[in-house]
């Protein structure tokens, strides 16, 4: 049974974010909120947690198109290939915001993630999560948690998310209301930037 955890964006608690930077240390799967829709995540570096995830999102882990949610850009660098400036300035403009930035993966990608030629890079503009990853030291895995209803593609009340997946996850953050757009995603790996999906972030950055 999940721990339903409840963590405000404004100050978060610093014995809350540690209780759950230790379950995602241990292999555990968290639900947590975004500056967009709430997520479902782990520790990168974790193969079995990443093939849990896998599992609960009826995905092949080879073959999933999972983000990544960093602190900040120098955790980015470590997994993305060398950067020009124009594409670091985007980058700066933009985050933490709600974009999701796909960009050409470098070598030390974990190593299930090893065939991928691009990653998908988020910086939340969302002070739970950036706590919990900035403590863990490393980015955790993420992927949108979607509603079973029919006209919201997004689950948006903690309370819900946690009465559908208590016995799926290990904790449930119940950071308030999610919002029921996700993130924008741009295309940096090619030679101009391109539009993947139009979410919560205007595009007017580029």
């Amino acid at each position: 049974m999940a721990q339903f955890i409840k963590i405000f964006n404004d100050n978060p608690n610093e014995s809350a974010i540690k209780k759950v930077v230790e379950v995602l240390r241990n292999g555990g799967i968290v639900i947590y909120p975004t500056d967009t829709v709430y997520g479902m995540g782990c520790d990168i570096t974790n193969t079995k947690a990443l093939e849990r995830v896998a599992q609960l999102k009826g995905i092949k882990l080879e073959k999933a198109n999972l983000s990544f949610i960093c602190y900040d850009l120098s955790h980015i660098s470590d997994y993305v290939r060398q950067i020009d400036t124009p594409t670091f300035k985007l980058l700066k403009r933009a985050l933490p915001g709600p974009y999701t930035f796909i960009l050409p993966g470098n070598n030390d990608l974990p190593k299930v993630f090893k065939n991928k030629k691009t990653v998908g890079i988020r910086v939340p503009d969302n002070n739970i999560i950036r706590s919990i990853v900035n403590q863990l030291g490393n980015p955790i895995i993420s992927t949108s948690i979607h509603d079973d209803d029919a006209l919201l593609e997004y689950s948006t009340d903690p309370e819900l998310i946690f009465e559908k997946w208590q016995r799926q996850v290990d904790i449930v953050i119940d950071g308030g209301y999610g919002a029921v757009t996700p993130s924008t995603v741009i295309d940096l790996s090619g030679n101009i930037p391109e539009i993947i999906r139009e979410g919560k972030g205007s595009i007017d950055i580029l």
